[in-house]
């Protein structure tokens, strides 16, 4: 059985959804096995989540693009996980993702996205550690500016050394909490 999913924006055209619908039917999905959420990106998708609870072993799920399955990564494997564990095939038709073919190993795909989310993981954290080495080098502070400064902080201990105040209005005085 084929069984189509559309998520529109509730910022889209009418004619996103119209198009998806249009593109959904040209594929051979019924008018009774497409769902259709319309919400913002990260609420609940009720109707997604229906179309995967009617989904069985040898079924097709159907989507015009990539990014109206899932709204992150995470989202998207945790999905093709699930499909691929009930023995569902997936489709995109059109987009990056319709050059896959229908009968391609999920797990397949499930693995290289992972590691491509690793991949960029670990470039990011390589680029953050030496572009802070560099700030670094160059003499840049890092974390909170320093409430006191080493005149401030000699100041406030010849306070506390040499007169009968307390903490608390020594740092009043200097403008600093306990």
């Amino acid at each position: 059985m084929l069984v189509g999913y559309i998520w529109t924006s509730v910022s889209d055209a009418q004619s996103q959804y119209e198009g998806q619908y249009q593109a959904l039917l040209d594929a051979g999905v019924t008018s009774d096995q497409i769902y259709q959420d319309n919400c913002l990106r990260r609420e609940a998708r009720p109707q997604l989540e229906q179309c995967l609870a009617i989904l069985k072993p040898g079924d097709m799920l159907l989507v015009c693009h990539l990014e109206r399955l899932a709204d992150s990564r995470t989202h998207l494997i945790e999905t093709l996980r699930s499909l691929q564990q009930r023995n569902v095939q997936f489709k995109v038709l059109s987009g990056k993702g319709s050059n896959l073919a229908p009968d391609l190993d999920l797990g397949i795909i499930i693995t290289v996205i992972e590691a491509i989310t690793e991949m960029e993981g670990e470039i990011g954290r390589q680029a953050s550690v030496v572009g802070v080495e560099a700030a670094r080098a160059r003499g840049q502070a890092f974390g909170p500016r320093r409430k006191m400064t080493a005149d401030t902080l000699r100041q406030a201990i010849d306070l506390i050394q040499n007169s009968d105040m307390n903490f608390g209005d020594i740092a009043k005085q200097f403008g600093f909490t306990r």
